[in-house]
């Protein structure tokens, strides 16, 4: 309970003190992003796709100015690997997407999304889980996405973005983030916390993913759903309060190894973030492969909690 009295007493401070460890804050605002579009070290990366209505063509018609766009479902960002979805590309291919965007290892990257629903938020934690692992620590993910942006009456422009390509580079892949099907056995031995991001009827193997090949969750696994991190009367990503309130409420701390899951690590972006970003807990994880990779071997435990 200290750990978590500690995690819940830095929130006081607001999110700009939770956000000093990292290089660029996790969350920003039309209002702060407005002036900066000038600026030659950012780049506003448009990953709105079907989830949220999204398309080229959606970007084409209306979108920040400046906006570079990429389709978070079919650019590239995750690939099929083994049979399984969802998984991160290999180093080499995501040079390629990142560089091809006109984005360098200097940039600043804001991520837009379209701003509709946590499902829709997840594209977004998706991608900044993504920097993350590749140890670029200049990225951020617009609060409200682009219908915020357009609440705002905030300018616009129109017709197809071309980038200036550039030269990416990964010098390192920082794998404290990102956990295996190895660790998550690991962690039923030694009490790290897991937790279940998937709806409360996945989390109870009442139903399951297409993909997966068995109902039911990771042995003392906590369940937040995915839902809980998107406030819909804002349309932003769930406060500091609220996102401490859920970790007590499920008797997880604060502080300290976590992994996150789902069924393809999509919702499961979304609970790393709310750990890693929001409650700035470094030690979180998230399991990419996540159910329909933990699922697909018969010897791995499952359980069907109450």
């Amino acid at each position: 309970m200290t750990q978590l009295r500690t995690g819940l007493a830095a929130l006081a401070l607001g999110l700009a003190t939770v956000t000093a460890a990292h290089a660029a804050p996790p969350l920003v605002d039309s209002a702060w992003l407005q002036p900066r579009l000038d600026q030659s070290n950012l780049v506003v990366l448009d990953i709105r796709n079907k989830i949220d209505g999204g398309s080229r063509e959606v970007f084409e018609a209306g979108h920040i100015p400046g906006a570079v766009y990429s389709n978070y479902l079919t650019d590239g960002w995750r690939i099929a690997r083994d049979g399984v979805p969802g998984m991160l590309p290999e180093t080499a291919a995501l040079e390629t997407l990142i560089g091809g965007l006109g984005i360098g290892n200097d940039s600043h990257v804001v991520i837009v999304p379209g701003g509709v629903s946590a499902v829709d938020y997840g594209s977004a934690t998706r991608v900044y889980w993504t920097f993350k692992v590749l140890g670029h620590d200049e990225v951020s993910i617009l609060d409200g996405g682009f219908a915020a942006w357009r609440q705002g009456n905030r300018p616009l422009a129109s017709g197809p973005a071309e980038a200036t390509p550039r030269d990416y580079r990964v010098t390192e892949i920082r794998r404290e983030l990102l956990a295996t099907a190895e660790d998550v056995e690991k962690a039923l031995t030694t009490g790290t916390a897991l937790i279940d991001n998937r709806p409360v009827e996945q989390f109870r193997g009442e139903a399951k993913h297409p993909k997966a090949a068995r109902a039911g969750s990771l042995p003392g696994a906590r369940n937040i759903p995915q839902s809980q991190f998107f406030d819909a009367e804002t349309g932003r990503f769930a406060s500091a309060e609220t996102v401490a309130g859920l970790w007590r409420d499920q008797k997880v701390e604060a502080e300290g190894e976590q992994i996150a899951y789902c069924n393809t690590g999509h919702w499961a972006s979304l609970g790393w973030f709310a750990s890693y970003a929001v409650l700035g807990n470094e030690k979180a994880r998230m399991y990419d492969g996540s159910m329909t990779d933990w699922s697909a071997e018969p010897a791995r435990p499952m359980s069907t909690p109450n």
